[in-house]
């Protein structure tokens, strides 16, 4: 396989972000959002995916978090889509359950081409240190959207809302792992009957 990385720049009235990502990297962020447990997520996802990533994000963080943590789900989205390319020769699909003490989250991931996002989770708290809880949301969003894949979120125990999080985003990392990796018997190819995603 070639070389799988991107950069994807994002210039709004709102917020200015650019992403690169290297889909075999060693596990290496490089990240300032400006919103600190975003940041502590996004380490988790680079970490447990084998996925170096450098961001630089500016936003309108004195109104609040939502355009930054929605905008960054879409740029790094489409930073998927660009560097995994036609998807030949790769496993396609991905899960993960993670566990942190009570807490217990599993993640289902296909590069389908197709968008959708199912996530159940009740957090415990409406907010992270200061990190809206509903935000997650739209993070996802914004990432399967871009990213052209089917991701399903399920919370499956805990009552601390750090660990549930912690626990859907080590997993998210976990399952874009194995999905996006080099599968050796689909080697070259399309791994759908359709012939394409």
């Amino acid at each position: 396989m070639s070389e799988r990385i991107a950069t994807v720049t994002r210039n709004t009235r709102e917020t200015q972000i650019t992403v690169t990502l290297n889909l075999d990297g060693e596990g290496r962020l490089a990240c300032e959002t400006g919103v600190p447990f975003l940041d502590h997520m996004l380490d988790q996802v680079a970490r447990h995916g084998l996925i170096d990533l450098d961001i630089e994000a500016i936003g309108d963080l004195h109104i609040d978090d939502h355009h930054t943590v929605e905008d960054l789900g879409i740029t790094l989205g489409q930073a998927f889509h660009q560097a995994i390319g036609d998807k030949r020769g790769i496993h396609r699909y991905g899960h993960a359950y993670v566990p942190l003490d009570e807490a217990l989250s599993r993640v289902v991931v296909d590069f389908s081409g197709r968008p959708g996002l199912y996530m159940d989770v009740a957090f415990t708290r409406a907010s992270i240190g200061r990190l809206d809880t509903q935000l997650f949301w739209e993070f996802f969003q914004g990432f399967v959207n871009h990213a052209r894949m089917t991701l399903h979120i399920d919370n499956l125990k805990g009552f601390n809302a750090h660990h549930q999080a912690e626990t859907i985003f080590k997993a998210f990392g976990r399952a874009l792992r194995m999905a996006v990796e080099p599968d050796p018997r689909m080697a070259g190819q399309m791994p759908s009957t359709k012939g394409s995603l």
